[in-house]
């Protein structure tokens, strides 16, 4: 038996001078993502397609209330929608980012190693792909990021 889920988030660039964070590795960028928290929208989005599969949303109020602890890594978010799954597998992520900057095909393969290593998978089990969108979006023209997550579950 399996499952498929999907995720999206999105964020704006931060006029601050916050570190950028996507897959849990820090880009060599002038802005972060503006949020509560780091905004990584790749581990957020990978949050919620964990969410659509097994029905209970981590961001938002689950999210916030760690925010207001202070904890502020996606990690820790993706880490609640992990054991959510329960004797459910993850067997494919297969992520889309859409911005104009910074690149991520550079960074594609730290990016696969580390979403791995946190959600229990292999490299090989992961799938990225990134665009501009040919500028036709705010995140193609540069204003912020946006990802889409799929992953495929199946019972253990």
């Amino acid at each position: 038996m399996t499952k498929t889920g999907l995720g999206q988030d999105s964020h704006a660039f931060d006029i601050k001078n916050k570190p950028l964070i996507l897959g849990g590795i820090v880009f060599d960028h002038p802005q972060g993502l503006k949020g509560n928290s780091d905004a990584d929208v790749i581990l957020h989005s990978i949050t919620n397609a964990i969410s659509s599969v097994t029905g209970v949303n981590i961001l938002g109020a689950k999210a916030d209330e760690l925010c207001q602890q202070g904890i502020t890594d996606s990690a820790q978010y993706l880490k609640l929608a992990l054991h959510d799954l329960g004797d459910w597998k993850i067997i494919h992520i297969a992520i889309a980012i859409e911005c104009l900057v910074p690149k991520i095909t550079p960074k594609i393969e730290q990016l696969k190693a580390n979403i791995a290593h946190l959600t229990h998978t292999q490299p090989n089990d992961i799938g990225i792909t990134a665009t501009t969108g040919e500028g036709l979006t705010a995140f193609g023209r540069g204003e912020g990021i946006q990802a889409f997550s799929i992953i495929s579950v199946a019972k253990i």
